[in-house]
């Protein structure tokens, strides 16, 4: 019987099992796909980037399609990573720049601003209490329109009738005003989560599982990335060591606690933390061993026990960090390979982890639907092997990438990548 014949609760039921099957090491029924992409599928629509980030029900049909056309194993609903121009515009938001925003042209991807976030000497005042200065002063550099946040009272200190002469400060025309802008910009998001979650359930019927129900960070990338920006973060690697171990130690207990309440709202135990400063060339063995890998598994540990499974991104080479990377309870997650040599990472970790990927976005973007079929034969035959392998791109499916290529890894891997 094929797909077309058997319900959407068959083919649901179908694909988690390959899925969950997979993960666990056990093999499955054939080698299972997943469709990770940001605005491949929309531009194969027709829609400029611009549009994918305004039009909600627009980017669900571009994304119907490709679901539909290539039907994958599971995906990821492109709306959480791409509609947020309205919002972002609302509250004059800092970290990115946008395609129509500014001076970028309607046709290019979003483009992340890294800068100091926050300063070298105001570890402590994260350390002490990482709410408060995530909104008095974390908030008002992210976004114009929350700067008078700034000006919120430092909530530890007040208790019994200071909480009602605190009030007071709500009713400064500034921070009122900040407020309000906070309502619209969550009132928008409500609009836009309120389709991707109607897409969601539209997909769940038709058979289509997601790929991920949450995601979140390596503790030392929220550092880097977000808060000191990558020249602070490397320099505080030597400058403020003990500070940033601390940081680290608070942002383990945040992190998987905000992923699992997230997760709990959707159907599914795949978990997403996409990895930026852990790996080859950006920082030595020893300062992996140190500052990035034991808070990260710790958080990846911590959501293994709590019933979801993390996905991990290396994006990069890891080659040098594969034993490390070994020591996490087997058959639990999945660790998604861009440029790492995968058959070596079959090699060190296939009795531990799934491995995902590993067409390479290049061969996507350039080569011929031949060139990829010969290279999945190989990833099935080698890495494949007796389970373990989910395919996908390195990366997922790039912007750039040639429909027939990406069509080609898709429905070649669903026809030859049976388990007798």
């Amino acid at each position: 019987m094929d797909g077309q014949q058997k319900s959407g609760e068959a083919l649901l039921a179908e694909r988690k099992k390959r899925i969950y099957d997979t993960v666990a090491l056990r093999e499955p029924d054939r080698v299972p796909s997943m469709l990770h992409s940001t605005f491949w599928a929309a531009t194969q629509a027709g829609m400029t980037c611009e549009q994918a980030m305004r039009d909600y029900k627009g980017l669900s049909d571009a994304m119907r399609k490709a679901i539909l056309d290539l039907q994958p194993d599971a995906y990821v609903p492109c709306h959480l990573m791409l509609s947020l121009a309205p919002t972002m515009e609302i509250l004059d938001y800092k970290q990115l720049e946008w395609p129509g925003h500014g001076d970028l042209s309607p046709d290019v991807t979003f483009q992340y601003i890294d800068r100091e976030y926050m300063k070298a000497d105001e570890y402590d005042d994260f350390i002490t209490d990482p709410t408060g200065f995530y909104l008095r002063q974390y908030l008002p550099r992210l976004a114009g329109e929350l700067e008078p946040l700034a000006n919120l009272p430092e909530f530890p200190s007040i208790y019994f009738t200071r909480v009602m002469h605190a009030l007071a400060f709500m009713a400064d025309p500034e921070i009122r005003k900040a407020l309000e802008t906070m309502i619209k910009a969550g009132e928008e998001m409500q609009k836009m989560m309120g389709e991707a979650v109607s897409f969601i359930a539209e997909m769940e019927e038709l058979g289509y599982p997601l790929a991920n129900v949450a995601s979140g960070h390596a503790p030392f990338d929220v550092v880097s990335d977000y808060l000191r920006g990558s020249k602070g973060g490397m320099l505080d690697m030597f400058r403020h060591e003990e500070r940033v171990l601390k940081t680290l130690d608070i942002l383990t207990e945040y992190i998987p606690r905000t992923m699992m309440k997230t997760a709990s709202r959707l159907p599914g135990k795949i978990v997403f933390i996409p990895l930026h400063w852990g790996l080859d060339g950006f920082m030595s063995p020893d300062q992996f061993d140190k500052f990035f890998w034991p808070s990260l598994r710790q958080v990846i540990v911590v959501l293994i026990e709590n019933d979801l499974i993390p996905c991990v991104l290396w994006e990069g080479d890891c080659e040098t960090r594969l034993e490390t990377i070994a020591d996490v309870p087997a058959g639990k997650c999945i660790y998604w390979f861009e440029r790492t040599d995968v058959f070596k990472a079959k090699e060190v970790l296939g009795d531990t982890v799934c491995i995902r990927g590993a067409v390479p976005a290049s061969m996507l973007n350039t080569a011929t639907p031949d060139d990829v079929k010969e290279f999945c034969k190989k990833l099935i035959d080698v890495v494949g092997k007796g389970g373990g392998f989910i395919m996908d791109c390195g990366i997922g499916v790039p912007d750039e990438a040639k429909y027939e290529n990406v069509k080609m890894m898709f429905d070649f891997t669903r026809e030859y990548g049976v388990y007798s």
